[in-house]
């Protein structure tokens, strides 16, 4: 890679990566701005280029909304540029934001991100709410297949005095997540895991709540699914068998029918197609359970109670 200046005093800056040029016509935000959308709103919308832009301004120079509306003519140091070229090429090959950025913010918490766990969705934050509307007297917890964390360290957050334990097989996730419980000061027992095989584990307690968001994208939905998803979040926490979809929900349904305390709630996100097909795997252990619908009207989580 080089970098510099075209032309003396032009103050044109520019980067070339494998060939290809991405000029700045200057280190001015407005320019730097102008340059993105003229790369990136073919690919993603105006809007959304809006958006990575104004996070990536938030989180490699600390600026907010208003400092950023206020400074479109101020240029900024080559570094930065350098940083903002960087990650225009990442945006490019659809590397996700929240990936470029490190984290995301959910439910009020700093969640860091890697290629090892997903990133949260606006529906998983609310499976949060509609577990924090619903429950007051809450006193232990469970998330299985816990990720980055996301859902077992917000719960913590809204239910302090409660025991949180966070069940994952994969220990890459396990460091993202722990982590993310020390940056929260959330304090959270961590266990590495099969959900599947939860007999072969000795993790006997009872719960007021267990949660779940298990892999439930069908992998002949593949096809599908955008790059920036496809090709920098991990499939093991995605994907799921044709065969058997529905194999998570089978074996964490069947745990929880003799884990739960009295008055006890189970809770899932799905895959809004087989929200039919879920809702009897969970009924067939004896539990009684409602589908709710997410923010754009499809049958998305699953509550259920003995």
């Amino acid at each position: 890679m080089e970098y510099g200046q075209l032309g003396g005093n032009s103050g044109r800056f520019w980067t070339q990566v494998n060939t290809r040029n991405i000029i700045f016509k200057s280190n001015r935000v407005h320019d730097i701005v102008a340059q993105y959308h003229l790369m990136l709103d073919s690919m993603y919308g105006r809007n959304e280029v809006d958006c990575f832009v104004m996070m990536l301004f938030e989180s490699f120079l600390g600026w907010n909304k208003t400092d950023f509306l206020l400074n479109k003519e101020r240029t900024i140091d080559q570094s930065d540029l350098l940083r903002m070229h960087w990650a225009l090429v990442d945006l490019q090959a659809y590397r996700p934001i929240q990936h470029i950025i490190g984290q995301v913010e959910f439910c009020g918490c700093t969640i860091e991100v890697n290629p090892h766990v997903l990133i949260p969705r606006p529906e998983t934050a609310q499976l949060v709410d509609i577990i924090t509307s619903g429950n007051t007297d809450v006193n232990s917890i469970a998330d299985m297949c816990t990720g980055s964390g996301c859902l077992a360290i917000t719960l913590k957050k809204a239910y302090p005095r409660a025991s949180v334990t966070a069940i994952d097989n994969s220990e890459e996730a396990l460091v993202v997540a722990r982590n993310n419980a020390y940056i929260n000061g959330a304090d959270v027992a961590f266990r590495n895991a099969n959900v599947l095989n939860l007999d072969e584990y000795s993790i006997g307690e009872q719960f007021d709540i267990i949660v779940s968001n298990p892999p439930y994208v069908l992998l002949s939905e593949k096809k599908n699914i955008m790059p920036n998803v496809l090709d920098y979040e991990p499939h093991e926490a995605l994907f799921v068998s044709d065969n058997d979809p529905l194999c998570f929900y089978r074996a964490i349904t069947k745990y929880a029918s003799s884990h739960l305390n009295p008055n006890g709630r189970l809770y899932f996100e799905i895959n809004a197609a087989l929200s039919s097909e879920t809702l009897r795997v969970v009924e067939t252990c004896g539990f009684e359970a409602t589908v709710m619908k997410d923010f754009w009207g499809k049958h998305r989580f699953i509550k259920a109670w003995l």
